[in-house]
């Protein structure tokens, strides 16, 4: 057998996240590991199961999703990329393909991953471009959102960021930076200082189920001055996200950026 590692970039807006879902009596959702799996089965002739570093959740875009499938000794030389892109929608693209030694795997090799997520801080009106790409969070504090990330950064038990899912014991994450820089406008080249156009960058050693969205949901409240830095410390040492109000961020401004091997 050979192992094949890929690279995948997708919008996810149209899609019920990356996993294929086990549902009785109704149509199966349409997910990007279904689309995926079905393009192989029309190359190759037979289905293949494609295993991914993590699942994203529906609505959230992938710039480097990586993946990993096993074929024949015989389908080792595919040219992967050019075959799978012509059966595959345009909301998804290869972005490179090779062949992987055994021993690797998509998820239990990954050391870590990166996140962004995008947010408009303009008042009322957003860029229809950006509509699917962003949270309209309105005008923020952005030196109170650095003073909350400060206090997040570090090792610590995350099980008060993140939602309810797959059963996990574990739950203490080390998240290694929180950064931000400004977007370029629709249309622009370049970026101000000034621009409405955010995105924050979340690196970890790993993140549960919706961490980096409820992540950012509390600093967009610090930002609006709701939370205080320090509040971000009665979440983590409670694990209870419900002494406080903030809220998950939208699926539509987050993507994943980077998996770390």
């Amino acid at each position: 057998m050979a192992r094949v590692k890929m690279t995948i970039a997708y919008i996810g807006t149209g899609f019920a996240g990356w996993q294929i879902q086990a549902v009785k009596g109704r149509e199966q959702p349409h997910t990007v590991q279904g689309v995926l799996e079905d393009a192989l089965a029309d190359l190759l002739g037979s289905r293949v199961r494609v295993h991914a570093s993590g699942r994203t959740d529906s609505g959230v875009h992938a710039d480097a999703q990586v993946v990993h499938f096993d074929v024949d000794d015989s389908a080792s030389g595919i040219n992967w990329a050019g075959a799978l892109q012509r059966r595959l929608p345009p909301e998804i693209s290869i972005v490179e393909a090779e062949l992987a030694d055994s021993d690797f795997h998509s998820r239990f090799s990954c050391r870590g991953k990166v996140y962004t997520y995008c947010l408009w801080l303009g008042r009322g009106y957003v860029p229809p471009r950006l509509k699917d790409f962003a949270w309209a969070s309105g005008p923020l504090d952005i030196s109170l959102m650095e003073q909350a990330a400060a206090v997040l950064i570090g090792e610590h038990d995350f099980a008060g960021f993140q939602n309810v899912g797959t059963p996990i014991e574990d739950t203490v994450r080390v998240l290694e930076s929180i950064s931000h820089f400004p977007l370029p406008l629709p249309g622009e080249g370049r970026a101000g200082e000034d621009s409405p156009h955010l995105a924050w960058r979340f690196q970890g050693n790993g993140f549960l189920k919706q961490m980096v969205r409820n992540l950012m949901g509390f600093l967009v409240y610090a930002g609006r001055g709701r939370l205080e830095a320090q509040d971000a410390l009665r979440v983590l040492e409670s694990g209870d996200r419900t002494l406080l109000e903030f809220p998950t961020a939208p699926a539509c401004g987050l993507s994943l950026t980077k998996v770390l091997y």
